[in-house]
């Protein structure tokens, strides 16, 4: 269970990092190019700890997959970004991936 810990921070770190990302403007502001790095050093350290538990291309597949649907939410949010139908459709896919490991393979480490 600690390994989805650590993977549920690696992915909020990344999350915020990716989306803070776009603040940073060619890194001429320093207050979110600080949180972009830090962001991204928690994501990754995190990320090592997860794989000491979890199989790597498990851990992988949740980390990205939730990490896209996320920064796209973020970004909704934070800055009006609309995906359309065709990016909708394929973050559902990617739920839905989500779901299988989680609920139906063995090598999700249960």
């Amino acid at each position: 269970m600690t390994g989805y810990i650590y993977l549920a921070i690696a992915i909020a770190a990344e999350v915020i990092a990716t989306t803070a990302l776009k603040s940073v403007d060619g890194v001429q502001r320093p207050l979110p190019l600080l949180l972009v790095c830090a962001g991204y050093a928690i994501a990754f350290w995190m990320l090592s700890l997860v794989m000491r538990s979890i199989p790597v291309g498990i851990a992988y597949a949740l980390w990205s997959g939730l990490g896209i649907v996320l920064v796209s939410v973020a970004a909704l949010a934070l800055y009006d970004q609309r995906p359309d139908l065709p990016a909708l459709l394929g973050m559902g896919m990617i739920v839905g991936g989500v779901l299988v490991i989680q609920l139906f393979s063995a090598s999700a480490g249960h």
